[in-house]
């Protein structure tokens, strides 16, 4: 099975008539997802690409198709309380596309999302992918997918696609692709992912890309060490950034030793990783990681 969402996932797009939503919602319906509801306060009893109802409120949507997931693509100043509704509303999985939300923001929902049974992905995340089940939530380039059993989870969304795209072509199909995105304040990290990898018995390895900043890799390495006994192959990029200075993400600048990029691949290493050795070889290392298997 995939992990966040699979055959039984009705989604609901919180944002679906901005110009981002209705794009991203037609390739999610395209690709095979079960979009069952859009909500966008003031349009609600509109109808999208013919046969998705538009709805005012997530609690309407919700009680009215059943929606369990949703995917948010409200603008920053409102993606918080977007979020909350969701929570609010009974959803189950929350998936948070909008970038450049207040770290303050972040903090309320994090927090929010943490007294409740919700999972929230991001924000500032691609979204997830599973090949397999044909669901598609979120950004990403559907068509580089295939399904299998190597799992994917990523702090970046260019380099998840980068790493598919060098897996397929090699015949290594994915069970689940999951961004959980670059700010320094999100929601699912490394370790919820990880752990829910370990237990999919439709996994039987997994591929980690980190990036510098924070400590998430480090606590992956933790978990890894103690709880994972599936491969993981693990890049992470920022090798020689310098230090104070942000590069791309929110959360990717160096402030400390346990940011830099060498000190998570020496966690990663000593946890019992197969280490990337640069973004080039992420499909030949997972090729070879398997052979050993």
């Amino acid at each position: 099975m995939s992990i966040f969402v699979g055959k039984d996932t009705r989604l609901l797009v919180q944002g679906i008539t901005g110009r981002e939503g209705s794009y991203h919602t037609v390739r999610c319906m395209d690709y095979g997802t079960k979009v069952v509801a859009g909500v966008t306060p003031g349009k609600g009893g509109q109808i999208f690409a013919e046969k998705v109802p538009i709805y005012d409120t997530v609690r309407q949507a919700a009680e009215e198709t059943k929606a369990n997931t949703s995917l948010v693509f409200v603008p920053p100043p409102f993606a918080g309380d977007a979020i909350i509704e969701a929570i609010d509303a009974g959803i189950q999985t929350v998936i948070c596309i909008t970038e450049g939300i207040p770290v303050s923001d972040s903090i309320k929902v994090c927090e929010y999302v943490s007294k409740s049974d919700a999972r929230l992905l991001g924000p500032n995340c691609p979204g997830i992918i599973s090949p397999k089940a044909k669901v598609k939530a979120g950004i990403m380039p559907s068509h580089v997918y295939s399904p299998g059993r190597v799992g994917v989870v990523s702090r970046s969304g260019t380099l998840t696609y980068e790493a598919v795209g060098q897996l397929t072509p090699l015949g290594i199909g994915q069970s689940t692709c999951v961004g959980i995105g670059g700010d320094p304040v999100s929601g699912s990290d490394f370790v919820d992912v990880l752990e829910l990898f370990q237990k999919d018995e439709e996994t039987d390895a997994i591929v980690m890309i980190g990036e510098i900043g924070g400590t998430k890799e480090q606590e992956a390495a933790e978990f890894i060490h103690s709880n994972v006994s599936k491969p993981v192959i693990s890049l992470i990029v920022g090798q020689t950034a310098p230090r104070g200075r942000r590069m791309g993400h929110a959360g990717a600048i160096v402030t400390g030793s346990a940011a830099l990029a060498s000190s998570k691949v020496k966690s990663l290493e000593k946890a019992g990783a197969f280490i990337v050795p640069s973004p080039a070889d992420i499909g030949t290392t997972t090729l070879n990681t398997l052979a050993q298997l």
